[in-house]
């Protein structure tokens, strides 16, 4: 009897010790479920929200995050930043390009295939993961070069910059879609040309795991499902979970805003004309303090974006021509070539072509011409002050009239701007009579008769 107690025992305790690995082995993920949300392009302000909403779902204990996407693409640092934040993620993460009509294009097409389950919407399409800025522009015709002709070339030239970003870009996607175990091959096919697939068809060529109507339908399909994470295979039950839908807070939409390469050029301009005008006037303040605010936030945005630093210089020096218009008598010849620096500089300063995060040319031409108008208007009120009669100082004092308050010749007192001066005459002066102001001598006028004809 004690050996069967002794037997049973030793089983209790080898169970208890052996649940931790059975468990580890394969886990059931129950819990809630987490809802983030990508929209529009991918920058440095969606990065930062997907970083803080995958660290509250592990907080909070979340069981699955599910990431309803529709991008047409975004910044490579942004989504390099996204894809290593759902690599380290102890929360398995689903990507659902959704709704009907959205895309996950450029590097929404990464995201997805870096993702633990790739879902898609009907009517969605993923692909066209080629770097924007490869390729340079098309010859005269739009004809692409024989295949045997981009061989001949790859082989006899060395790889240039665009190349080496290509290859890059290629082995990166190919590199996640072998992690998930995808279809490598399509997902490379995609950075090199461009490929793209609709919803039904990525399932097919296996790109994507599945299809789903909807969120019901996304959360039924994938009930059950095991997958590996971290080291250990999971099993989803995604059956009537809560769902929790992680909102960007206050940080994360200021981000949002400001990183918007529009806003941030209107920032900087109001930031730099702000400290200009503090300057030419001081004791105003509020134009200091918010051009000061203004530029730093600018500063800000200009670090996360990518800025083209020579772009930056010729509009802060197309600002500086138009400032100097306004003390130097160039008549136009600064102000001209300040307000094309600053059209060349604004065009370039963005260092991406990347769809939403490029400086909008109306905003440029407005901007440039609200410029131009200002430093014409200085030039014109320039001119018409150096035409107008003078009106104070010593010179005021020429040709000025006044009234003799004495008959005199040769000195006397007359009495100019309501003030009293000793004048020399060369005729005779009677009381009362308008002179007319030639010549002055310190504090002695010359005058003559008013009504008198001089050559």
């Amino acid at each position: 009897m004690r050996v069967i107690l002794l037997g049973l025992r030793i089983a209790l305790l080898f169970g208890l010790s052996a649940w931790p690995l059975i468990v580890a082995g394969s886990a059931a993920v129950d819990g809630s479920l987490f809802e983030l949300r990508i929209t529009g392009a991918i920058g440095p302000a969606t990065s930062d929200y997907l970083r803080r909403g995958l660290e509250r779902a592990r907080d909070t204990g979340a069981s699955v995050v599910v990431l309803r996407m529709d991008t047409p693409g975004g910044l490579d640092t942004a989504m390099r930043h996204i894809i290593q934040d759902i690599l380290a993620s102890p929360v398995p993460v689903v990507t659902y390009v959704a709704p009907s009509g959205a895309r996950a294009a450029s590097a929404g097409a990464y995201i997805l295939l870096a993702s633990h389950i790739a879902a898609m919407a009907p009517g969605t399409n993923v692909g066209a993961a080629t770097p924007v800025r490869i390729g340079g522009l098309p010859e005269p015709g739009g004809d692409k070069p024989e295949k045997k002709d981009r061989e001949a070339t790859k082989k006899s030239a060395k790889p240039g910059m665009e190349e080496k970003q290509l290859n890059d870009a290629a082995a990166y996607i190919r590199s996640l879609a072998q992690l998930r175990g995808r279809n490598a091959d399509w997902a490379e096919k995609a950075v090199r040309e461009a490929a793209s697939l609709p919803a039904e068809e990525a399932v097919k060529r296996h790109v994507a795991d599945l299809v789903a109507a909807d969120m019901t339908d996304l959360l039924k399909r994938i009930d059950g499902r095991k997958l590996t994470l971290n080291g250990r295979e999971i099993t989803l039950r995604t059956a009537g979970l809560a769902t929790t839908r992680y909102e960007p807070d206050w940080r994360a939409r200021l981000l949002a805003v400001i990183t918007d390469p529009n806003i941030a050029y209107i920032l900087m301009l109001v930031g730099i004309y702000g400290l200009f005008f503090e300057l030419w006037n001081p004791g105003y303040m509020f134009p200091g303090v918010a051009g000061g605010i203004c530029l730093l936030l600018a500063l800000y945005a200009f670090q996360v974006l990518p800025i083209n630093y020579a772009g930056l210089a010729l509009i802060l020096l197309g600002i500086a021509f138009m400032v100097a218009e306004a003390f130097l008598p160039t008549f136009g010849a600064l102000g001209i070539g300040g307000v094309v620096a600053f059209v060349v500089g604004s065009n370039i300063l963005m260092d991406s072509d990347v769809e939403g995060f490029t400086v909008a040319w109306p905003l440029i031409v407005i901007i440039a011409l609200v410029s131009a108008l200002f430093f014409i208007s200085v030039v014109w009120l320039a001119i018409k002050a150096r035409r107008r009669k003078v009106v104070s100082g010593a010179e005021e004092m020429d040709r000025s009239v006044g009234v003799a308050l004495e008959d005199f010749e040769g000195i006397g007192r007359v009495r100019i701007h309501s003030e009293d001066w000793q004048a020399r005459a060369r005729v005779p002066v009677h009381r009362g009579q308008q002179v007319r102001v030639v010549a002055r001598d310190g504090l002695v006028l010359t005058v003559e008769p008013a009504d008198m004809h001089t050559n």
